[in-house]
């Protein structure tokens, strides 16, 4: 909402101490002319055409004339009712004092011209260049470079590392927005360097694969370098350091075996350990629908058990994904001898995470306004994304270099900071734009089946297919709705689909298609990799649904997908055919068989007709 709107607004005949008068005018005892004002311009322009008003009612006294009764000079009582600035509330009251306003009335308007005069300092500034990088990261995780930005999950770390050392698979729970992800990128990562101080001297470090075996950086989805080093500081009650080798960083995705064997490769012997960090772990039973593809992942992710593995895997799964994982023997056992759940935060580490980033970037955080969303956030499970979004929204409005609690109630708090963001980012999207946006935040969605809905990374081929939906690709992830990399996207936190109202409508009014749409994307892969394998093509229940959900001409699908059902439909319309003309012929067979049948019978009864006569007689 703007300054503008944000203001009560009043009539005229509700204005204390307004009477009718055209403003800007003074009457014979005016003196010299004032300016004329725009009510509408904002809200010290309206409060000062008040005062116009008041004063045009009472006579138009010129302003040396109430300066002897207000106390306060001339220049200052014009002052007040230029529109310049909106007055201290003891001037305005002198003011309408003498012009014979209410005290009360006019002190309550005063109040509520202060207020929106400061929502309308804190206005939206997101959009504006500015290069200076932000404290806070909003919805999206905290990577390694953002090390010196993490704060409030020093002990939890240190723990993390513990374990680490100590085993050679290791489960991290907490549920969404626990901070899983930013924990293991902006914490366990850096953790795994080489530290001087422990005497240790790290070697340079294979590069790892990713996708196809091709190397990268490390991100989501693929597996990448980190210098060696060996995981510390030391925490006691541990074993000694262990020598890294290579990290390599990885989510599952719908086939999770296929894509990412090569990140369980060991290093040579003698260069130490390679770490496997698994995030989103909870992708193999969302997104895999293959059990056998799923097992030989775990078999992968077990096999770093072994002592001579020459493997360290960390697992992320969310908490609610807790009881699938107890579904399988072997990861039983690893969460027996090594798992780490993640719990809220308390308030002191809340306070770290809201002040720290702030002093690394020599900015004030106001003592209210820490107090507020510590608060607001320890009342809410999962409520970091929210909390450091409703920071990164709160450092756009910042003022010099405080971040204050105006701007924080300004955005929303941490419930209303995200929709703000998304609302505003949505409005700014022309009617072609808003449609493109709708289904590339529908196919970042997987819908739950008896579970909460979850994100799901699809390939940015998948949504860009239709012109001008890159571009949109591009504003969603400027405003950090999602992320891109460079060939895959992401919605950034799983928090948005139960954050933005619209995107939450958006999901539950197309549930049951998306269900049938994400499983189409899967069954047409599975199709397009079989080298388009007739048994794998949909036939009777699941193809009538899928027709029912995306007729001709197949909207909303990719040419993969819209190949895919084609094929079917064709198919399935080739064999409907097939057996129409075999029970065609099938047909025809038994009228010819019987027909045959009733010509030998009549020839039987003509042959009989003599014999009945011979009988007769």
């Amino acid at each position: 909402m703007s300054a503008r709107g944000s203001m009560p607004e009043r009539s005229r005949q509700e204005q204390p101490g307004r009477q009718r008068s055209r403003p800007g005018r003074s009457g014979p005892m005016a003196g010299r002319r004032e300016r004329p004002l725009d009510p509408e311009a904002g809200p010290v322009e309206r409060f000062a055409c008040g005062l116009r008003e008041l004063r045009a009612a009472a006579g138009g006294p010129t302003y040396r004339e109430m300066a002897h009764v207000a106390g306060y000079s001339a220049s200052t009582l014009a002052a007040a009712a230029a529109g310049d600035q909106l007055p201290s509330l003891p001037v305005a009251l002198a003011y309408t004092s003498v012009c014979g306003g209410g005290t009360e009335e006019w002190a309550a308007l005063w109040h509520e011209t202060a207020v929106a005069v400061e929502r309308q300092q804190v206005v939206r500034v997101a959009d504006d260049p500015d290069t200076t990088r932000p404290p806070y990261r909003g919805l999206v995780r905290y990577e390694p470079g953002d090390r010196d930005l993490f704060f409030g999950r020093e002990q939890t770390l240190g723990r993390l590392v513990e374990l680490v050392r100590a085993h050679r698979l290791v489960i991290l729970t907490g549920a969404s927005g626990s901070g899983k992800s930013s924990l293991l990128r902006a914490g366990l990562l850096p953790a795994l360097r080489p530290y001087p101080e422990n005497g240790a001297t790290g070697r340079s470090a294979p590069i790892g694969q990713g996708h196809g075996g091709a190397a990268g950086p490390v991100r989501s989805g693929t597996a990448g370098p980190v210098p060696g080093g060996v995981v510390g500081p030391v925490p006691r009650g541990t074993v000694g350091p262990v020598r890294c080798a290579a990290v390599r960083v990885l989510t599952p995705g719908p086939r999770p075996a296929a894509a990412h064997a090569p990140a369980f490769v060991p290093p040579p012997a003698g260069s130490g350990d390679a770490f496997v960090i698994v995030d989103q772990f909870e992708q193999v039973f969302t997104l895999c629908d293959d059990p056998a593809e799923r097992a030989r992942f775990l078999r992968l992710l077990l096999a770093a058990r072994e002592p001579g593995s020459r493997l360290r895997v960390v697992v992320a799964v969310r908490a609610d994904f807790y009881g699938r994982c107890t579904e399988h023997p072997g990861l039983v056992e690893a969460v027996r001898e090594a798992h780490l759940p993640i719990g809220p935060m308390t308030p002191a580490e809340l306070r770290r995470a809201v002040v720290g980033p702030a002093r690394s970037a020599r900015l004030v955080v106001e003592r209210d306004l820490a107090a507020r969303i510590v608060e607001e956030t320890a009342a809410e499970p999962g409520g970091l994304p929210l909390m450091s979004h409703a920071l990164l929204e709160v450092w756009h409005r910042r003022r010099g270099r405080t971040l204050t609690l105006a701007a924080y109630e300004a955005v929303g708090g941490i419930h209303g900071a995200v929709a703000d963001t998304a609302e505003h980012t949505y409005q700014r999207l022309t009617p072609e734009q808003a449609r493109h946006a709708r289904r590339i935040l529908l196919r970042l969605i997987t819908p739950g089946q008896g579970a909460p809905d979850t994100r799901r990374p699809a390939p940015r081929a998948e949504l860009e297919t239709a012109d001008g939906a890159a571009a949109v690709c591009e504003h969603l992830s400027r405003a950090r709705l999602i992320t891109l990399d460079d060939d895959t996207a992401d919605l950034a936190h799983d928090a948005l689909i139960t954050a933005w109202p619209r995107l939450r409508d958006w999901v539950d009014e197309e549930r049951a298609r998306l269900v049938v749409h994400c499983r189409l994307t899967a069954d047409a892969a599975t199709w397009a990799g079989r080298h388009q394998d007739p048994g794998a093509l949909y036939r009777g229940t699941r193809l009538a649904t899928a027709r029912e959900a995306f007729p001709p001409p197949h909207e909303g699908l990719t040419a993969a997908e819209r190949a895919f059902l084609t094929a079917a439909i064709t198919a399935a319309t080739t064999v409907r055919r097939d057996e129409e003309r075999a029970r065609d012929r099938v047909v025809r067979r038994l009228r010819r068989s019987a027909a045959a049948r009733a010509a030998l019978l009549a020839l039987v009864l003509l042959a009989l007709v003599p014999l009945a006569g011979v009988i007769a007689w």
